[in-house]
């Protein structure tokens, strides 16, 4: 067979075929470079991502996943990725991502909280959070020793790291009114604040943190005083009432008050970290020291009602220690039921008194010990007394005093605790004294004082029946005749009536017989011998002299 051809297939163009260097089309250049974009992103990302770390809150109040940031300073460091329960679902556990720059906030000794706002006694704070919401903030450290686990705060620090200042260490037996950040204050001015506290592991006790602002914190030296000025100090005295508080603050959210004692005093700055008692109140904080105490027992025969744990026991006058326990025992031999009241005494507080019975007794018995020289106080007439300290609540004091008339007892300078003698107090002896007035009262017969008062009555009552029956209308006849006398008295004492009369006329001879009795003086005053002789005859009037004419000029005589 032959293979036909067709002349028309021959006359078409042959296709020409154009073969581009490239293997593959421009449309995959887009999402190459998508993908070196987002390759550059996620290694630009893990250069500039920080560390993870996870930080144990008690609640997750406020926190978003994705959306809640880490400040520091108010710049934020980093974000809260994750928020999830932990395994005993007592707490709650925040993955946060910190930044490539805050690589150094992941240290043993950084603090986070969160900033949320918190109103109380201390002040307001976190009011910018009510618009901008919660945050969680960061206090870094000087610790170089990495860390990825933290135990949040759940309450915002009261000191920061790197703020200028000191801090110190207070001991007290309870917490009071403080708390974190109540303030410090010297001379009324707030120069620090209370940074945390704790329970001492015995529970016998409170340790506080606190801490003074700088340049405040020179003023704390090693003989600085501190006290509790909390609430308000009210005293009543012979200058009348006095309050004293050291601000509005200190009334309602407490506050610690420092300040040196009078007089010399070693007055070097104390170090950071130096621990300090704190005082209940500035008059026992400003106090010379107490030294160590010394336990005591006082054993009444007596009901102590009125009487309290912390009542004062002083020693003619002055406080030198505090009653510690009141308790009750059982006497067999008497059946009777006494108490014993045990209290702790501070003998320094005697001052220079103290140093001299210490001396005796060094001189004595080679010892310090005071307990022989007790036993001679005791033999002199010291006793233990309560008395009353107050007469509106009827409060008691133990009060130690010399009595003159003290009744010997025996004394035992070797026993411990030492039991000091005691005596009836006075109000004790008032009562006693009452209760005798009340015997004697008793013992008065008023059964018979009333009957021999009704016979007295009744014989009264005749004897008056008698006056107004008899002597009143006798008496009244008396007056009537007084009276008629009287005006024969006023007749006879007129001015014209004849008694009148001759009193003058007599009036009249008593002057002329004084003038003549003062002449009679006179004479014989200058003639006494009249009194012999009789008086001379008064001498004839001697004639006057009769004088001639005066002569005339031109004559002779």
């Amino acid at each position: 067979m032959t293979e036909e051809t067709n002349p028309a297939a021959d006359d078409l163009p042959q296709p020409v075929v154009h073969r581009r260097r490239l293997g593959a089309s421009l449309i995959w250049l887009v999402p190459i470079l998508a993908a070196v974009v987002g390759l550059s992103l996620v290694v630009h990302s893990w250069l500039q991502a920080g560390p993870h770390i996870t930080i144990a809150f008690q609640s997750a109040e406020g926190l978003d996943a994705g959306k809640t940031p880490v400040k520091y300073k108010n710049v934020v460091i980093g974000k809260v990725t994750r928020i999830r329960l932990s395994e005993d679902r007592s707490q709650v556990l925040v993955t946060v991502a910190l930044d490539k720059s805050a690589e150094g906030f992941a240290r043993a000794d950084t603090r986070f909280w969160v900033v949320r706002p918190r109103i109380g006694l201390g002040g307001v704070s976190g009011v910018d959070t009510l618009l901008s919401g919660a945050f969680i903030g960061a206090d870094v450290g000087t610790s170089k020793q990495p860390r990825y686990d933290f135990k949040g705060l759940e309450n915002p620090p009261a000191v920061t790291h790197g703020a200028p200042g000191k801090s110190f260490v207070l001991h007290a037996d309870d917490l009071g009114s403080l708390d974190i950040g109540s303030p410090m204050y010297f001379r009324r001015v707030q120069v620090g604040r209370v940074a945390s506290y704790a329970l001492d592991k015995d529970g016998k006790g409170v340790t506080f943190t606190v801490f003074i602002d700088g340049p405040y914190d020179r003023f704390v030296t090693r003989s600085s005083r501190f006290w509790n000025a909390s609430g308000l100090d009210v005293s009543l005295g012979a200058n009348g009432l006095k309050v004293n508080t050291q601000s509005l603050a200190t009334v309602l959210a407490g506050g610690v008050a420092f300040q040196d004692p009078a007089g010399p005093h070693d007055a070097t700055p104390a170090p950071e970290g130096t621990s300090f008692r704190l005082f209940g109140d500035k008059a026992t904080a400003m106090a010379p020291p107490d030294g160590p105490p010394q336990y005591i027992r006082m054993r009444f025969d007596q009901s102590l009602r009125g009487l309290a744990v912390d009542a004062p026991v002083e020693f003619l006058g002055i406080n030198i220690g505090r009653v510690v326990s009141i308790t009750m025992d059982y006497d067999a031999r008497r059946e009777s039921f006494p108490v014993t009241v045990g209290a702790i005494v501070y003998p320094q507080r005697l001052g220079r008194a103290y140093d001299k019975l210490v001396a005796q007794a060094q001189a004595t018995t080679g010892s310090p010990d005071l307990a022989p020289i007790m036993g001679k106080l005791v033999a002199h007439g010291l006793r233990a007394q309560a008395r009353t300290g107050n007469l509106l609540t009827g409060q008691l004091y133990i009060a130690m005093d010399f009595l003159p008339r003290a009744a010997k007892v025996s004394f035992d300078p070797t026993a411990r605790p030492l039991e000091i003698p005691t005596a009836p107090g006075s109000f004790d002896k008032l009562q006693e004294q009452l209760a005798e007035i009340v015997d004697k009262i008793h013992k008065v017969p008023f059964d018979r004082i009333g009957e021999h008062l009704d016979q007295t009555l009744a014989d009264l009552d005749g004897t008056l029946k008698n006056v107004n029956g008899q002597v009143l209308p006798e008496f009244k006849g008396t007056l009537q005749d007084a009276r008629k006398t009287l005006g024969h008295t006023d007749n006879a004492l007129a001015p014209d009536s004849p008694l009148q009369q001759n009193l003058q006329g007599t009036l009249q001879e008593l002057q002329r017989m004084a003038r003549s009795l003062r002449v009679l003086t006179d004479y014989l005053g200058t003639h006494p011998e009249a009194l012999i002789r009789g008086r001379r005859n008064d001498p004839a009037p001697s004639k006057p002299a009769v004088q001639s004419p005066p002569a005339k000029q031109g004559s002779t005589p």
